[in-house]
């Protein structure tokens, strides 16, 4: 059986570029960001530091597998920032990243081609200062069972290299742990063959 992927590459901390052209001024600022909202948000500080900027054009990618994503060109022409943005997330394989590119207008119009490649040259430097991390997509559950067999469930957890996050022992246990995507199955099928026990996944 193919072993699922559970993880992706993103940035840890924030990475910044500067490039200029014609006397325009493009400011690159890469985020790591796990959500739209989040996403929204790190934009509006962006765009609170920079407000006295012409334009604050964008890109992020969510999720493992592109599961959510967005390009803005904030009054550029279409497709001459956005997509040249998330065009290097895709070309560094990244995710769960936002790249924002506020531009000060220099006075001379680049065309087309020149805003694509200031946008690109602006969005690939922010993220090469950025430091490269790969991320880990971890199940959680919570398994409640009796005492008795708490050194049964505790050997499991061990030999398959859990995390626990919160576990109380009274006559009746509960743990809760985190774990590999791709070891869930087989830690379900190990636990759920012992008695009186409840596994649930949260």
């Amino acid at each position: 059986m193919d072993e699922i992927k559970d993880s992706f590459l993103s940035i840890d901390g924030e990475g910044r570029g500067l490039y200029r052209e014609k006397a325009s001024k493009f400011i690159s600022i890469a985020l790591p960001v796990s959500s739209e909202e989040e996403a929204r948000e790190s934009l509006e500080v962006i765009r609170n530091a920079y407000h006295d900027a012409n334009h604050h054009c964008y890109a992020y990618r969510l999720g493992l597998e592109n599961q959510a994503y967005r390009v803005n060109d904030d009054g550029e022409p279409s497709g001459s920032a956005g997509k040249p943005i998330y065009g290097q997330i895709l070309s560094m394989g990244l995710s769960d990243v936002l790249v924002v590119v506020t531009r000060y207008f220099g006075g001379t119009k680049l065309g087309i081609p020149g805003l694509i490649h200031a946008y690109r040259t602006a969005a690939r430097e922010a993220l090469e200062q950025a430091v490269i991390v790969e991320k880990i997509i971890r199940v959680q559950y919570r398994v409640t069972f009796d005492y008795q067999i708490m050194n049964e469930i505790m050997r499991i957890l061990k030999e398959e290299g859990v995390k626990i996050v919160h576990q109380t022992a009274t006559e009746s246990c509960e743990i809760d742990f985190q774990i590999r995507k791709n070891h869930a199955e087989k830690i379900e099928s190990r636990i759920n063959r012992l008695r009186n026990i409840i596994l649930l996944k949260r």
